[in-house]
């Protein structure tokens, strides 16, 4: 008996040394994924003679192709163990914040930024648009994986066919009262991350479970990553026609959506406001709330 007892202590020791360590792997393992390599100064000077929208399409590209070649991959489709609802699904619910990020702007790009009155859309946006709009959980007949990685390719054709010679991709209209459009899809969504981060009560009036505390707070990061990557796109696309208060507005943005997407507690806790615990839902919240304020003081400077 006692022997069989050191045995089963043995075995749950180990099973809660490997779910320790693994914990701590995946938590390190996002900490580094969250972050993309990427220096749009460096990769695009202003000595390059760059085409309008280059660099927007290449940054939404490297977004989506940052998830899908990721060390884990795209995971919202994958078995229940690795999907959004059990265990490990915290990269799970951020990539459908990323994939929602990616269709609000793709849909701007494509029907604003690129486009003028009757003119008509840009066959390879077009595409793109949607093949990023192909169900984000669906596994066969196609994978989503398939169907994101050819929107990835479309917008490099789109690149490509900005340099050809006449080109036949549709450039930046260069607009800069078309960035409204732009700014009122983000924080359309920032809104509704604000309301993921902030509700104290599920929709059927019930508490929220503290399984799905960390849920809200990754999808909601999602949508702080696009934003994060696209504002600096946007920076470089428009840099020379934004006014100086705009500038201004557009780093305080770019520094709350930092804090915002970067964020990465070991576990995602939902204490009270008087409680010893920190409520990581409303720490993220205020970075996006104020990433969302910021926007809409720059909705305002460009519509003078």
């Amino acid at each position: 008996m006692d022997r069989n007892l050191k045995i089963g202590g043995i075995v749950v020791g180990a099973l809660l040394f490997a779910f320790v360590a693994g914990s701590i792997a995946l938590h390190f393992g996002q900490k580094a994924h969250n972050r993309i390599d990427m220096d749009l100064a460096v990769e695009f000077p202003p000595d390059k003679g760059r085409v309008p929208g280059e660099i927007l399409a290449t940054v939404l590209a490297r977004i989506m192709e940052h998830e899908l070649d990721g060390t884990f991959g795209w995971r919202p489709n994958d078995l229940f163990l690795w999907g959004p609802t059990l265990w490990a699904d915290n990269n799970s619910n951020r990539q459908m914040g990323i994939i929602h990020g990616i269709r609000e702007t793709m849909l701007v790009f494509r029907d604003n930024l690129t486009k003028v009155s009757s003119n008509v859309y840009d066959q390879n946006l077009v595409e793109a648009d949607t093949m990023f709009r192909n169900d984000e959980h669906k596994l066969f007949f196609p994978s989503a994986e398939n169907r994101f990685s050819k929107g990835v390719v479309s917008l490099e054709h789109y690149v490509e066919g900005l340099h050809t010679d006449p080109p036949t991709s549709r450039p930046l209209n260069k607009r800069v009262i078309e960035l409204i459009k732009l700014f009122e899809a983000w924080t359309a969504l920032l809104g509704d991350g604000h309301g993921k981060l902030y509700r104290e009560q599920e929709r059927g009036g019930g508490p929220i479970r503290a399984w799905k505390t960390d849920n809200y707070f990754y999808v909601a990061q999602g949508y702080a990553h696009v934003m994060y990557y696209m504002m600096q796109a946007v920076r470089h696309e428009y840099g020379e026609d934004l006014k100086g208060s705009v500038e201004f507005l557009f780093d305080e943005v770019l520094e709350a959506l930092d804090n915002a997407h970067a964020l990465k507690p070991l576990m995602v806790i939902d204490g009270s406001a008087a409680g010893l615990f920190a409520n990581h839902r409303r720490i993220l919240d205020s970075y996006i709330s104020e990433a969302r304020d910021k926007m809409f003081s720059i909705q305002e400077e460009l519509e003078k």
